[in-house]
């Protein structure tokens, strides 16, 4: 079995090389796409490809997998990964970092107060809490969001794994 497809089944990215061409790659995708056009859908060019599950219902963690399709050498890469849409990991990856340094700001203030004895920022203290369960909250909703991919994942794996894994240049 191949290293590449233990990589798909277990990890957000994969790498593998082939001798197809670009064009050749970017055709051997849109004739898997097409085949299977009532499960599938997404935007193909010979550099990159972007595909999508199709489900009744759509979700603020709609995963994705992107391709791109690059020449090293005298070798065509694809590189994959899996994932929701960039604008979705943006926007979490910013309420993470605004809650985390948030809660360092409350807590430093809190800490400050101690040290020197006084009870300028009674607030501090409540309003670290307060933003740990936000973060909490968060982590929540994502872990949400991922359970409700579930199923788009795997699709998206099994994808991957049928249009590209005979494509692989074995060495």
């Amino acid at each position: 079995m191949s290293e590449t497809l233990n990589s798909i089944r277990n990890r957000p990215r994969f790498k593998l090389y082939t001798d197809l061409s670009l064009e050749e790659y970017e055709a051997n995708l849109r004739d898997y796409l097409e085949k299977h056009h009532d499960q599938f859908f997404g935007n193909i060019n010979k550099e990159v490809a972007t595909i999508f599950v199709r489900t009744e219902e759509e979700s603020y963690w709609k995963p994705n997998l992107a391709l791109r399709i690059e020449k090293e050498d005298e070798k065509t890469v694809i590189r994959g990964i899996f994932g929701p849409s960039s604008s979705v990991w943006t926007f979490f990856m910013f309420i993470y970092f605004f809650l985390t340094v948030s809660w360092m700001t409350f807590f430093t203030l809190f800490y400050v107060e101690r040290q020197i004895n006084t009870n300028n920022y009674p607030w501090a203290l409540p309003c670290s809490f307060i933003v740990l369960g936000l973060i909490a909250l968060t982590y929540t909703a994502v872990r949400f969001g991922q359970s409700k991919a579930k199923y788009e994942m795997l699709e998206l794996r099994r994808f991957a794994e049928e249009s590209t894994f005979h494509t692989e240049k074995q060495d």
